[in-house]
């Protein structure tokens, strides 16, 4: 098990990454602020208008560093790749697997995704006591995984996961305990976001997919290529595939926890003249600190019955996917958390 590297995340507009020996330095207008071994990160993370030497892009990808670039208010833009690794014969056996049987996988996907939406729900049935409307959403989506459970056909895969989904989202207003203080939720809205809830939602699924795809690298698997979603160009399919299993389980608690403990405000976000909602620099840094927090928990991990940092859970996932794409388990073993 490869041990739980820290990830580095620079904000500060203007900030310059450099190389020095085997090092990474960054620069604040022309002032060193820090200096790190380049074996202690396992990914960079810059925001908005930081440069980078391509030295430290060349240095990155020798070393198997993440180096991965977002706009200043949390858009993906792009990741420095180094050299391909793993066995090519494992990258052969998931093409042929997306082609010819993709469906046992995104049906194990979608039945861990919509588990751990369900244990969300249930979690706040048992903190905050029970409503109907609660107990009929968690009734419907337990219809759906029962109904799930047989189906062979892909596209319904992906029916079942859109119920689900807005079975999950539509009662989840309720899970807000802050609200009346700008934290209303009226649905899932993505492109772009366009209230505070929506704009934390994707900000964290974006880290967070950005993490599965540096995983599923990692052991030679590509991210491109997966079983529940389609492919389409420039698309981290595989990985958007594994965010499924995390999005309730880390992304939406994170996001919850945030605002139910008022530790985010309305004047943390910004709304432009367009209606997109974006975080401000300060709580988007507040929102990576809780999340680098939330990676260094263990939890007990159901197939490896053992205990695991939340950080390296895509890691286990993306090795659990490649030993049964190697035909050495029967079934991929999704994650669920007890």
């Amino acid at each position: 098990m490869k041990k739980l590297q820290n990830s580095l995340y620079i904000n500060t507009q203007g900030a310059y990454l450099h190389k020095e020996r085997e090092t990474l330095v960054i620069d604040i207008n022309k002032e060193k602020v820090a200096q790190l071994p380049i074996h202690g990160i396992g990914a960079i993370f810059c925001f908005g208008n930081v440069m980078v030497s391509p030295q430290v892009m060349g240095f990155c990808g020798e070393n198997s560093v993440n180096l991965a670039f977002f706009t200043e208010y949390g858009r993906f833009l792009a990741r420095i790749q180094g050299k391909q690794t793993g066995n090519v014969l494992l990258r052969r056996a998931q093409y042929r697997k997306a082609d010819e049987d993709p469906v046992s996988v995104a049906r194990n996907i979608v039945a861990a995704k919509i588990q751990m939406q369900k244990q969300v729900l249930q979690r706040h049935q048992r903190n905050h006591g029970n409503s109907t409307e609660f107990s009929q959403q968690i009734t419907a989506i337990n219809h759906v995984l029962d109904t799930l459970k047989q189906c062979s056909d892909l596209d319904k895969i992906r029916g079942y996961e859109g119920e689900a989904a807005s079975r999950y989202f539509a009662v989840f207003n309720m899970l807000l305990t802050n609200k009346g203080k700008g934290f209303e939720f009226s649905g899932r809205v993505r492109r772009p976001p366009t209230d505070p809830v929506n704009c934390l939602l994707s900000f964290m699924y974006s880290v967070l997919g950005n993490d599965i795809s540096a995983a599923l690298q990692g052991v030679g698997l590509d991210p491109q290529v997966g079983f529940l979603h389609q492919e389409r160009p420039g698309r981290d399919s595989l990985a958007l595939d594994l965010l499924e299993e995390f999005r309730a389980f880390i992304a939406d608690r994170l996001v919850l926890t945030l605002l139910n403990r008022q530790q985010l405000k309305a004047s943390d976000f910004i709304t432009e003249t367009g209606g997109a909602v974006k975080l401000k620099d300060d709580a988007r840094k507040l929102v990576l600190k809780e999340y680098q927090s939330r990676k260094q928990q263990k939890i007990r991990h159901q197939f490896l019955d053992e205990d695991v940092e939340i950080g390296l859970l895509p890691h286990v996932q993306a090795l659990l996917l490649a030993r049964h794409i190697r035909g050495d388990l029967q079934h991929y073993p999704p994650f669920i958390s007890k």
